[in-house]
C-alpha cells in the first residue's frame, strides 16, 4: 500500500453519539486532500457502542484504522499509541467531539508544508461555559510563565506535527506526559492558526473539574521545576520574615513587657503558614509521585488489539 501522507489521529472514550456526524464531515475532508491518508481511532475503553462503530468503520472506509486499548488509559495515551502506528509524513490530532471543525486540517496542513513543525490552534470565540473558559485562561498565562513556552491555548487537541516532531516523542517512555507541550520542547520553528469551535451538542465532556486539575498538574510538573524553586523561595522569605518577627517580639517584650493579647492573631498567622507547608508537601508529592510512577516501569497502556493495520 501508499504511505499515508497525513495521519489523523482521533481517540475515542464514550462517543457513539458523535462518531457518525464525525465521520460524515471527516471523510470528505481527508478525501479531498488528493493524498494517501490515514485515520486512526484509538478506543480508550469505551462502554457504549463505540468499539462496535468504529469496527464498522474499518471495513467501509479506506484507510481508517482502529487501535482498541484493553482499559481507559487517558486521552494522552490514546494519542501516543496512535502516534507509534502512524505513518503519515503529516500528523493531525483531532477530538472527536466535534467541537473543533475538520474543514480546518487542509489549513494546518498547509502550514506544515510552509516549513513549520508543529502548527497549534487558538479556539476562535470558543463556545465552552465561562467557568472553563476563565480556568484555561488563567493556566495558559500560569503555564507559560512556569514553563517558559509560548502557546496560546494548551487545551485544543487539533493541532498538526511534521513527522521529526512525532519520531522525537515515540522516543519517549514517560509515563505521564502533555502532548501539546512535549512537542513544543522538540520544536524549531512552531506557529498558531486561529480555528473555529462549536458548541457540543451530543455526548458529554469526559474531562470532569478534578481531571482538568490533574492534568494541569502533569502539565506543569512534568515540564518546569519552577514550583519547586518557587516553594523554596517562599520557604527562606519565610524564615527571614519569621526571624524578624521574633526580634520584634523579643524588643517588645523588653519595652513594654508581657502580654497575652493577640494570641488569636498569632494563631492566624501560625495557620496561614501551616497552610503553606502544607501546600509545598503537595507539590513536592507531586513530583516524588511522578518520580514513583517512572521506576516502576509499567506499561504506559495496553492495547487489546488493533484492526486495519497490515500485519506483519
Amino acid at each position: 500500500m501508499t504511505r499515508p501522507y497525513v495521519s489523523i489521529i482521533i481517540p475515542v472514550y464514550n462517543e457513539e453519539k458523535t462518531l457518525q456526524p464525525l465521520m460524515e464531515r471527516l471523510y470528505p475532508v481527508a478525501a479531498g486532500l488528493q493524498k494517501p491518508f490515514e485515520i486512526i481511532f484509538t478506543n480508550d475503553g469505551s462502554r457504549d457502542r463505540s468499539l462496535e462503530i468504529l469496527r464498522s468503520y474499518v471495513a467501509q472506509y479506506p484507510g481508517v484504522k482502529v487501535v482498541e486499548f484493553n482499559g481507559n488509559f487517558g486521552q494522552h495515551m490514546a494519542i501516543l499509541a496512535a502516534f507509534e502506528r502512524s505513518s503519515g509524513e503529516i500528523v493531525i490530532t483531532l477530538d472527536a467531539d466535534l467541537q473543533n471543525p475538520p474543514e480546518e486540517i487542509p489549513r494546518m496542513i498547509a502550514e506544515i508544508e510552509k516549513g513549520h513543525d508543529v502548527v497549534g490552534t487558538i479556539r476562535k470565540k470558543r463556545q465552552d461555559p465561562l467557568f472553563r473558559r476563565v480556568a484555561s485562561r488563567i493556566v495558559n498565562i500560569t503555564t507559560n510563565k512556569m514553563t517558559g513556552m509560548q502557546m496560546s491555548d494548551y487545551g485544543c487537541m487539533l493541532r498538526a506535527y511534521h513527522r521529526n516532531i512525532i519520531d522525537n516523542i515515540n522516543q519517549c517512555g514517560e509515563s505521564t506526559t502533555f502532548i501539546p507541550a512535549l512537542a513544543q520542547t522538540f520544536s524549531s520553528n512552531p506557529t498558531e492558526i486561529m480555528v473555529g469551535h462549536e458548541e457540543r451538542t451530543l455526548g458529554e465532556s469526559k474531562y470532569s473539574f478534578y481531571r482538568l486539575i490533574r492534568l494541569n498538574f502533569d502539565l506543569m510538573t512534568g515540564f518546569s521545576l519552577v514550583p519547586l524553586q518557587l516553594f523554596a523561595l517562599l520557604g527562606i522569605i519565610t524564615s527571614f520574615l519569621a526571624v524578624a518577627f521574633a526580634v520584634l517580639l523579643f524588643v517588645r517584650r523588653f519595652m513594654i513587657g508581657a502580654e497575652v493579647e493577640g494570641v488569636f492573631t498569632l494563631f492566624a498567622i501560625l495557620f496561614f503558614f501551616i497552610g503553606i507547608i502544607i501546600f509545598g508537601i503537595g507539590i513536592v508529592g507531586e513530583y516524588v509521585g511522578r518520580i514513583y510512577q517512572e521506576v516502576r516501569k509499567r506499561p504506559r497502556y495496553v492495547v487489546r488489539k488493533t484492526y486495519g493495520f497490515e500485519e506483519p
